[in-house]
Protein backbone atom coordinates (compact mmCIF):
# COMPACT_ATOMS: atom_id res chain seq x y z
CA UNK A 1 0.00 0.00 0.00
CA UNK A 2 2.70 2.27 0.83
CA UNK A 3 4.25 1.83 -2.80
CA UNK A 4 1.11 3.15 -4.21
CA UNK A 5 0.95 5.96 -2.13
CA UNK A 6 4.38 7.08 -3.17
CA UNK A 7 3.84 6.08 -6.82
CA UNK A 8 0.60 8.13 -6.33
CA UNK A 9 2.28 11.61 -4.82
CA UNK A 10 5.14 11.45 -6.93
CA UNK A 11 2.95 11.39 -10.19
CA UNK A 12 0.79 14.28 -8.34
CA UNK A 13 4.39 16.24 -8.04
CA UNK A 14 5.63 15.97 -11.53
CA UNK A 15 1.97 16.82 -12.89
CA UNK A 16 2.38 20.49 -10.17
CA UNK A 17 5.62 20.41 -11.47
CA UNK A 18 4.57 20.17 -15.01
CA UNK A 19 2.08 22.66 -14.81
CA UNK A 20 4.37 24.93 -12.85
CA UNK A 21 6.98 24.84 -15.94
CA UNK A 22 4.33 25.42 -18.44
CA UNK A 23 3.24 28.41 -16.39
CA UNK A 24 6.44 29.90 -16.55
CA UNK A 25 6.63 29.62 -20.44
CA UNK A 26 2.85 31.01 -21.91
CA UNK A 27 0.58 32.33 -18.70
CA UNK A 28 -2.62 31.46 -18.81
CA UNK A 29 -4.13 34.48 -19.15
CA UNK A 30 -2.65 33.99 -22.81
CA UNK A 31 -4.78 32.24 -25.01
CA UNK A 32 -3.50 29.34 -27.37
CA UNK A 33 -0.62 30.05 -30.02
CA UNK A 34 -0.11 27.24 -32.72
CA UNK A 35 3.28 26.73 -32.28
CA UNK A 36 5.86 26.91 -35.44
CA UNK A 37 5.87 22.83 -35.46
CA UNK A 38 2.03 22.81 -35.09
CA UNK A 39 1.53 24.35 -38.38
CA UNK A 40 4.58 22.81 -40.04
CA UNK A 41 6.62 26.05 -40.66
CA UNK A 42 10.07 26.03 -42.49
CA UNK A 43 12.74 26.33 -40.13
CA UNK A 44 13.84 30.12 -39.66
CA UNK A 45 16.58 31.81 -40.83
CA UNK A 46 16.63 34.95 -38.82
CA UNK A 47 18.33 35.93 -35.85
CA UNK A 48 18.04 39.62 -35.36
CA UNK A 49 16.41 39.89 -32.22
CA UNK A 50 14.28 42.81 -31.36
CA UNK A 51 14.41 44.84 -27.98
CA UNK A 52 12.11 44.45 -25.62
CA UNK A 53 9.39 45.73 -24.57
CA UNK A 54 8.39 47.02 -27.70
CA UNK A 55 6.50 50.30 -28.13
CA UNK A 56 4.70 49.76 -31.25
CA UNK A 57 2.34 47.23 -32.85
CA UNK A 58 1.88 47.45 -36.75
CA UNK A 59 -1.50 45.03 -37.60
CA UNK A 60 -1.59 44.27 -41.19
CA UNK A 61 -3.69 41.61 -43.61
CA UNK A 62 -2.27 39.52 -46.21
CA UNK A 63 -4.68 40.51 -48.53
CA UNK A 64 -4.94 36.65 -49.68
CA UNK A 65 -7.33 33.57 -49.22
CA UNK A 66 -8.75 33.76 -45.28
CA UNK A 67 -9.15 30.74 -43.81
CA UNK A 68 -11.63 29.41 -41.51
CA UNK A 69 -10.33 26.13 -39.91
CA UNK A 70 -7.50 25.14 -38.09
CA UNK A 71 -6.18 22.63 -41.13
CA UNK A 72 -7.13 26.16 -43.62
CA UNK A 73 -5.24 28.39 -41.17
CA UNK A 74 -2.05 26.08 -40.86
CA UNK A 75 -2.21 25.65 -45.02
CA UNK A 76 -2.22 29.37 -45.38
CA UNK A 77 0.26 29.99 -42.60
CA UNK A 78 2.61 27.84 -45.13
CA UNK A 79 1.35 29.76 -48.47
CA UNK A 80 2.66 32.87 -46.27
CA UNK A 81 5.50 31.58 -45.50
CA UNK A 82 6.66 29.90 -48.47
CA UNK A 83 5.84 33.34 -50.17
CA UNK A 84 8.10 35.44 -48.08
CA UNK A 85 10.77 32.63 -47.85
CA UNK A 86 11.04 30.77 -50.71
CA UNK A 87 9.70 33.80 -53.81
CA UNK A 88 11.06 36.57 -51.78
CA UNK A 89 13.88 35.50 -50.12
CA UNK A 90 13.42 36.52 -46.72
CA UNK A 91 14.88 34.43 -43.79
CA UNK A 92 10.97 33.33 -42.83
CA UNK A 93 7.52 34.16 -42.77
CA UNK A 94 7.27 37.93 -42.65
CA UNK A 95 4.96 38.46 -39.44
CA UNK A 96 5.69 37.62 -35.11
CA UNK A 97 2.43 36.10 -35.62
CA UNK A 98 -0.81 35.70 -37.95
CA UNK A 99 -4.21 35.51 -37.13
CA UNK A 100 -6.86 33.19 -38.54
CA UNK A 101 -10.06 33.63 -38.81
CA UNK A 102 -10.06 29.92 -36.99
CA UNK A 103 -10.09 32.26 -33.79
CA UNK A 104 -6.12 30.77 -33.30
CA UNK A 105 -2.96 33.23 -33.11
CA UNK A 106 -0.23 31.26 -35.67
CA UNK A 107 3.33 31.72 -34.23
CA UNK A 108 5.51 33.81 -36.96
CA UNK A 109 8.79 34.67 -35.53
CA UNK A 110 7.35 35.51 -32.25
CA UNK A 111 7.93 38.17 -29.73
CA UNK A 112 12.10 37.85 -29.91
CA UNK A 113 13.03 38.06 -33.16
CA UNK A 114 12.68 41.15 -36.12
CA UNK A 115 10.17 40.82 -38.82
CA UNK A 116 10.20 42.02 -42.45
CA UNK A 117 6.57 43.28 -42.16
CA UNK A 118 6.86 47.22 -42.51
CA UNK A 119 10.48 48.19 -43.93
CA UNK A 120 13.36 48.93 -41.74
CA UNK A 121 12.18 52.20 -39.76
CA UNK A 122 9.13 50.25 -38.22
CA UNK A 123 10.65 46.40 -38.17
CA UNK A 124 12.99 46.71 -35.55
CA UNK A 125 10.64 48.22 -33.17
CA UNK A 126 7.58 46.72 -33.32
CA UNK A 127 5.79 43.38 -33.43
CA UNK A 128 3.88 42.67 -37.15
CA UNK A 129 0.66 41.16 -36.51
CA UNK A 130 -1.08 40.47 -39.90
CA UNK A 131 -4.77 39.06 -40.23
CA UNK A 132 -5.23 36.27 -43.01
CA UNK A 133 -7.66 36.70 -45.29
CA UNK A 134 -8.85 40.48 -47.33
CA UNK A 135 -10.50 43.12 -45.18
CA UNK A 136 -11.07 45.75 -47.71
CA UNK A 137 -14.85 44.51 -47.54
CA UNK A 138 -15.50 42.78 -44.46
CA UNK A 139 -14.44 42.39 -41.01
CA UNK A 140 -12.54 39.38 -39.45
CA UNK A 141 -14.94 37.38 -37.39
CA UNK A 142 -15.34 38.14 -33.81
CA UNK A 143 -12.91 35.13 -32.99
CA UNK A 144 -10.50 36.59 -34.65
CA UNK A 145 -10.84 39.40 -33.46
CA UNK A 146 -10.73 38.64 -29.83
CA UNK A 147 -7.75 36.24 -30.74
CA UNK A 148 -5.56 39.39 -31.70
CA UNK A 149 -6.76 41.14 -28.40
CA UNK A 150 -6.11 38.53 -26.42
CA UNK A 151 -2.49 38.18 -27.87
CA UNK A 152 -1.59 41.98 -27.16
CA UNK A 153 -2.51 41.61 -23.39
CA UNK A 154 0.05 37.95 -23.45
CA UNK A 155 2.63 40.50 -24.98
CA UNK A 156 1.93 43.02 -22.19
CA UNK A 157 2.09 40.00 -19.18
CA UNK A 158 5.32 38.67 -20.80
CA UNK A 159 7.11 42.14 -21.11
CA UNK A 160 7.01 41.65 -24.80
CA UNK A 161 4.94 44.97 -24.98
CA UNK A 162 5.54 47.44 -22.84
CA UNK A 163 2.21 48.52 -20.84
CA UNK A 164 1.61 51.56 -22.56
CA UNK A 165 2.35 49.75 -26.21
CA UNK A 166 0.43 51.53 -29.50
CA UNK A 167 -1.21 50.33 -32.55
CA UNK A 168 -0.42 50.92 -35.95
CA UNK A 169 -2.48 50.19 -38.69
CA UNK A 170 0.06 49.24 -41.60
CA UNK A 171 -1.58 52.20 -43.70
CA UNK A 172 -0.64 54.32 -41.15
CA UNK A 173 3.43 53.61 -40.98
CA UNK A 174 3.87 52.49 -44.98
CA UNK A 175 2.10 53.58 -48.30
CA UNK A 176 -0.21 50.30 -48.31
CA UNK A 177 -4.09 49.54 -48.67
CA UNK A 178 -3.55 46.93 -45.13
CA UNK A 179 -5.12 46.49 -42.96
CA UNK A 180 -8.01 46.64 -45.52
CA UNK A 181 -10.81 49.29 -44.84
CA UNK A 182 -12.80 47.05 -42.68
CA UNK A 183 -10.25 45.83 -40.32
CA UNK A 184 -8.38 49.35 -40.19
CA UNK A 185 -11.89 51.08 -38.87
CA UNK A 186 -11.72 47.80 -36.71
CA UNK A 187 -8.48 48.52 -34.50
CA UNK A 188 -9.05 52.80 -34.68
CA UNK A 189 -11.64 51.63 -31.55
CA UNK A 190 -8.73 49.97 -29.49
CA UNK A 191 -7.61 51.31 -26.92
CA UNK A 192 -3.74 51.25 -27.87
CA UNK A 193 -4.73 52.60 -31.36
CA UNK A 194 -2.68 55.66 -32.39
CA UNK A 195 -2.51 57.15 -35.72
Amino acid sequence: MSHTCALLAWALLALIGLEAAQSKETPSCCGPIVSRSEWGALPSECSQRLSQPVRYVVISHTAGSNCDTPALCRQQAQNVQHYHARTRGWCDVAYNFLIGEDGLVYEGRGWNIKGDHTGPTWNPISIGITFMGNYMERVPPPRAIRAAQSLLACGVTLGALRPDYEIKGHRDVQQTLSPGDQLYAVIQNWPHYRE
